[in-house]
């Protein structure tokens, strides 16, 4: 979840405040939206990629490759790639560079193949028809060539003086679910991503003076001289990302058997990096425990001085650090909360972030008794349930997905009794595991769960 450095702090202080401190997929388990009508696709999706690196790690080209399934019981006609390292440059303007993430040459595997059409929703979507329709349970693939431009900013896809972050770079696979195809706008504010667990098998080409961490389990070849590649196998995932610099490295084990290799920038504050690294360690294991092991194997942390707060994504987190540390429990939290337990980041922000940082709340020892005491609706007609589209119009009002969001399971957990309550999660971690859930999913299992009828705490708390 990155966030400009001032919107960052405001949340920070926010959250502290009222804290009281200073669609199923291959193998997955259908959560109850999930049947044989309702059935998000494309799924079952595996991705092969691979890009070579320019001299400093500013520009990647290579060619991609993603195979997938129809999972409806209706034909599928066309598929939809998303673009969303176009998102903060839209289509550009005339006279100025092409845009960051540029797709060309595409060749459909698919009888007779398919048509690919211009960029829309901001150069983010591509739509490809596909030439004969493909029948349920029937498979094909995508190739093209692809071309990442990381832009200069400092952003999950963007730069921070020699050093990369390539999150939201590779091209992915829209879904299609009950309610249509998911074709979002892009949002800086949050997040507008939605994606099915996938394979991705990535090799990338790079000068060996760059140290790249990247998600899923990484090994290093040598390759041409002076260049090095580093080869990703993840194992359903929801994104691919990656970061590439100077950086100085360390690795350890957590007592869970997780391997933790850790990534910082030069000026990075030397106790801020001892601080989230001992953190990393300890929540990963803790979060295991409490909502099932990490699958994963291996987490990368990225860590320089100004980047703005923290980003996400399966098996790799950037963070900004200072000498106090970073957000690194939160966004560890993050790799259940969005990464295993999927949801419609764009329609639901609350189900991954409130959930994110109500187990950050916890692993802290934060006093939550007396959140709400800082919490403010801005009218009677905002809920915590709100989508990206209500929280972009009310940008000053978007920290209420922090702070109310874990008040309310801090509230819940109250009212269930803790044991309860952490029975409630590690169930519906387990239920919904590389899956997608929703709001209404989680009120269901809640309820299964007392006798007490939570309607009215579902109002009060405008869970909605």
């Amino acid at each position: 979840m990155p966030r400009p450095r001032l919107f960052v702090s405001l949340v920070l202080l926010a959250v502290l405040a009222a804290l009281g401190t200073g669609v199923s997929d291959a193998g997955a388990a259908s959560g109850p939206s999930a049947g044989p009508t309702t059935a998000a696709t494309p799924d079952r999706a595996r991705y092969d990629v691979t890009l070579r690196a320019d001299a400093d790690g500013g520009h990647w080209a290579g060619r991609q490759r993603v195979s997938f399934r129809n999972a409806s019981p209706e034909p599928l006609r066309e598929v939809y790639l998303r673009l969303w390292g176009n998102g903060e440059d839209a289509c550009g303007t005339p006279g100025a560079p092409p845009s960051p993430v540029v797709v060309s040459h595409v060749v459909v595997s698919h009888v007779a193949g398919g048509t690919p059409g211009p960029l829309t929703v901001g150069c983010t979507a591509l739509r490809i028809t596909l030439s004969e329709p493909l029948a349920r349970g029937a498979r094909t693939s995508i190739a093209f060539d692809v071309s990442l431009t990381v832009p200069d900013r400092n952003a999950r896809f963007g730069r921070e003086g020699a050093y990369r972050f390539l999150g939201n770079a590779l091209p992915v696979l829209a879904v299609h679910d009950a309610k249509g195809w998911h074709l979002d706008p892009y949002v800086a504010l949050g997040e507008s991503f939605y994606a099915l667990a996938s394979d991705f098998r990535v090799r990338l080409d790079h000068p060996s003076a760059l140290k790249v961490p990247a998600t899923g389990r990484t090994r290093s070849l040598p390759g041409g001289p002076g260049r090095t590649v580093t080869l990703s196998v993840s194992d359903r995932v929801r994104d691919f990302a990656w970061a590439a610099g100077p950086f100085r490295s360390a690795t350890e084990t957590t007592p869970g058997g997780v391997l933790v290799r850790s990534f910082w920038a030069a000026g990075t504050p030397d106790a801020g990096v001892r601080l989230t690294r001992t953190d990393a360690v300890a929540s990963i294991d803790r979060f295991g425990g409490e909502f099932g092991r990490y699958p994963y194997g291996e987490l990368d942390v990225v860590m320089t001085p100004e980047f703005g707060g923290g980003m996400e994504y399966p098996g790799l987190v950037l963070l900004g650090i200072t000498e106090e540390g970073g957000a690194v429990v939160h966004e560890v939290a993050h790799q259940w909360w969005y990464g295993i337990v999927g949801n419609d980041e764009y329609s639901s922000p609350w189900l991954d972030e409130s959930f994110a940082q109500y187990a950050n709340a916890r692993f802290q020892g934060w006093d939550t008794r007396g959140c709400w005491s800082d919490v403010y609706w801005p009218d009677d007609s905002a809920t915590l349930t709100a989508s990206m589209a209500y929280w972009s119009q009310h940008r000053g009002q978007y920290h209420l997905v922090y702070t109310a969001g874990p008040c309310a399971l801090a509230d819940l957990e109250r009212t269930l009794g803790a044991a309860t309550m952490a029975r409630l999660l590690k169930q519906y971690a387990r239920d919904h595991w590389y899956g997608v859930s929703t709001t209404e999913d989680f009120e269901e299992a809640a309820q299964s769960l007392t006798d007490v009828d939570l309607g009215p705490f579902w109002e009060a708390h405008r869970i909605r």
